[in-house]
């Protein structure tokens, strides 16, 4: 695949008109994390035949158009699992400042007339099939630009679905918070999106690894 072109944000004036107003739903897979916990490159991982990276981004395919995958220091191999997949890449040269991080390198890589984006997390291969769907109906039904999905206990978890209104705030995070500070700066323009669901699990220890085997 090619590399995705870092662009603009915003966009220049005048590329909303030449392409036209459209509803583009992207996916942004955080894939750059150091897997220090882990001691090895988890999104690599073998699960039931395929790789953590490829059942995750193989799952949200199911939902949006344009899915770009942020990378660390895995690149080249992030690459090889996913091919032949319909996705774009784009590397976070400094990985060690964070998700924040990533998530500014991947809303750089972002086609101009995206509506909203997923942020999502490259180490949940087992996101129910129902989440995304319900975020996106709540997007869809409320117009708030941070939709939140909240699991049973009342955890706000992942994906979080971001409209183009705070691409600017995204492109400017740092450090290890993610995309928390941006959700928890005007609580007024939040939807939470309540699921009869547990949190999905996520791989940062080998005791979560061998979880996944056997769920």
């Amino acid at each position: 695949m090619a590399e995705a072109a870092l662009l603009q944000y915003p966009p220049v004036a005048g590329e909303a008109v030449r392409y036209g107003a459209t509803s583009l739903i992207a996916a942004l897979v955080l894939a750059g994390g150091l897997s220090r916990r882990m001691g090895r490159a988890k999104l690599l991982l073998d699960v039931r035949g395929r790789p953590v990276i490829r059942r995750t981004v193989e799952a949200l395919l199911a939902h949006v158009a344009d899915v770009v995958v942020v990378t660390g220091t895995e690149d080249a191999a992030l690459r090889a699992a996913l091919a032949e997949l319909p996705v774009r890449f784009v590397n976070n040269p400094r990985p060690q400042d964070g998700q924040g991080s990533s998530i500014a390198v991947g809303v750089g890589a972002l086609k101009p007339w995206t509506r909203a984006a997923l942020v999502a997390l490259g180490d949940q291969p087992g996101l129910p099939d129902s989440v995304v769907p319900a975020l996106l109906g709540a997007f869809a039904r409320t117009g708030l630009p941070v939709v939140v999905p909240v699991y049973r206990g009342g955890v706000q978890g992942n994906p979080v679905l971001f409209g183009n209104e705070v691409f600017g705030e995204l492109a400017a995070l740092t450090g290890d918070l993610g995309g928390k500070p941006v959700v928890q700066a005007r609580p007024e323009r939040v939807a939470r999106v309540p699921l009869d669901l547990p949190v999905p699990a996520d791989i940062d220890t080998p005791e979560d690894y061998a979880r996944l085997h056997v769920e």
